[in-house]
């Protein structure tokens, strides 16, 4: 059966590298226009087919790029080596146990999960079965700030960061402002992640959390790592307009440094994930920087921090 671009996938065969076969889980904005628009450019990756919760929006999606819409999630488990998941964090959870569990490599978004059980069951299954896993932070997908993160954490004595994330999703016309999920559980699982993976490489693990709540959706998060480096985040999703701002910046004994933007687009730095995932499978290597097990100390911090902010006290991890 031809699934899209078959034709493509046998000549590229014959140059003496596999292509993978890859089943996308999730139909929204960023699972049409991110994954599957990086997935079917990728020399390396065959999209076989879609599957999501809403089968008209899944055959919309699937016709769009000439492959089956699955109404069965083991089904398009059966046809794919790879699953690309675009979905709300709890339901990416449970899928990418079963994709796991059957053998197939992930490539999965953040947050990993939205409780530390959830995640420990995504690291468990992956590790028993020994698949590859990327989660895709997007700002650790651009080169440029892969090296600034690398030349910065090399050069050592920092002692500080503050990472300012005002976010404005509720405009009109926003793809991602009826997100349900993003409404329950707002700024600190949405872009906390994003801020999370930038400052971890930097200043190690996170042992002591405070959080606190502030005006329009703010949160604030007070953060203690390994060999005493602190670290304060900011964020919404529901910013002024006026106000909207992403910044991360390390203070410390050789001065300031500020994050740069990435270079490229999030279809380029998915499509730069989708290079590492592949990367990882034929090495048979399993030690990836935003593998699964990076995904669960995220989601470990943030399911601290929204403990910490209701009981009004800092928390131990």
């Amino acid at each position: 059966m031809d699934h899209g671009r078959g034709a493509a996938a046998a000549e590229d065969d014959t140059r003496g590298y596999l292509v993978l076969r890859f089943g996308l889980f999730g139909t929204g904005h960023w699972a049409a226009e991110t994954h599957a628009a990086a997935i079917d450019a990728h020399p390396r990756a065959d999209l076989v087919g879609v599957w999501g919760r809403n089968p008209e929006r899944a055959a919309a999606l699937a016709d769009r790029h000439g492959v089956p819409a699955y109404d069965d999630v083991d089904a398009l488990l059966d046809a794919c080596d790879v699953v690309a998941v675009a979905l709300p964090p709890d339901v990416q959870a449970d899928i990418a146990v079963r994709a796991a569990t059957a053998g197939r490599h992930l490539l999965l978004d953040k947050p990993l999960a939205l409780n530390l059980a959830d995640a420990d069951r995504v690291v468990a299954a992956a590790q028993q079965s020994g698949v590859a896993s990327v989660v895709f932070f997007t700002q650790r997908f651009h080169p440029n700030v892969t090296g600034f993160l690398a030349s910065t954490a090399a050069a050592g004595g920092w002692q500080h960061a503050r990472a300012t994330m005002f976010a404005s999703i509720y405009q009109p016309g926003n793809p991602y402002g009826d997100s349900q999920w993003r409404r329950e559980h707002g700024a600190l699982w949405d872009i906390g992640p994003h801020a999370l993976s930038i400052i971890l490489p930097v200043l190690g693990r996170v042992t002591r959390v405070a959080a606190m709540d502030g005006p329009g959706g703010l949160v604030h998060l007070l953060l203690t790592h390994d060999g005493g480096a602190t670290s304060a985040l900011s964020l919404t999703l529901d910013s002024p307009r006026e106000a909207m701002t992403r910044d991360v910046v390390f203070f410390g004994e050789n001065g300031i440094e500020t994050v740069p933007p990435g270079d490229g687009s999030a279809l380029t730095a998915f499509g730069t994930a989708i290079d590492q995932l592949v990367e990882e499978i034929d090495a048979g290597t399993r030690d990836h920087r935003c593998d699964v097990r990076f995904g669960r100390e995220v989601v470990e911090i943030l399911a601290a921090a929204e403990a910490a902010r209701r009981a009004g006290r800092t928390l131990e991890l």
